[in-house]
């Protein structure tokens, strides 16, 4: 499940991730985001990066130069992305493009401006509105603030959020146990008894 995040004009659509350096001439493989990837992945699409603030490529865009298939897997080619260690530098990074906010949504694609504020509910009672996104290389969170001002975080993912209806301003969740609440203690063993003053203790 994609989403947007919350940038310039809320318009921006998380598309792919770079998982690994192919090949010696710069290649990439990707982690699509996206259900159109011949429209979104074209020679001279122009990506905005997600990295680390101490990443050289912190700030900058990249040029989409070729996408190709290799074992049903998609491969990047990106303008001055030219050998491995170049492509190595890249692992990780999320990729996001400009989109129209007029242009029709992806299916189960929003922006995080969508998603801010949606109550979330479980089993037919509300249990905190979704607060902000995290977007992490392995998946989104939803961070969700209880009505006692506590964040929980929800994996993004359909197993967990299998409904999202923003028209009606909310979220359907199936967490898992102790997601949102703390798991009951377990009882405690009962300690053996200790044998009388005048038993001998066995020797195990």
């Amino acid at each position: 499940m994609a989403s947007g995040r919350n940038r310039s004009a809320q318009t921006q659509l998380r598309v792919g991730r770079l998982t690994k350096a192919h090949g010696l001439k710069g290649g990439l493989k990707l982690e699509l985001f996206t259900d159109d990837p011949d429209r979104r992945f074209v020679p001279g699409a122009s990506f905005s990066l997600q990295v680390p603030e101490e990443s050289p490529w912190h700030g900058k865009r990249i040029e989409l130069a070729e996408l190709r298939w290799y074992n049903g897997m998609p491969v990047g080619f990106f303008v001055d992305v030219a050998d491995r260690t170049a492509a190595e530098s890249l692992v990780k990074a999320i990729l996001w493009v400009d989109q129209d906010p007029d242009e029709p949504a992806e299916p189960d694609a929003w922006y995080d401006h969508q998603l801010v504020g949606l109550d979330v509910v479980r089993d037919g009672a509300s249990v905190g509105v979704i607060d902000r996104l995290e977007h992490l290389p392995a998946q989104d969170l939803l961070v969700v603030r209880t009505p006692d001002g506590a964040e929980v975080l929800v994996p993004f993912v359909k197993a967990i959020v299998p409904e999202v209806d923003v028209d009606a301003g909310r979220v359907v969740v199936t967490p898992p146990e102790g997601l949102f609440e703390p798991l009951p203690d377990e009882p405690a063993a009962d300690a053996p008894d200790a044998p009388a003053p005048d038993e001998p203790t066995e020797q195990g």
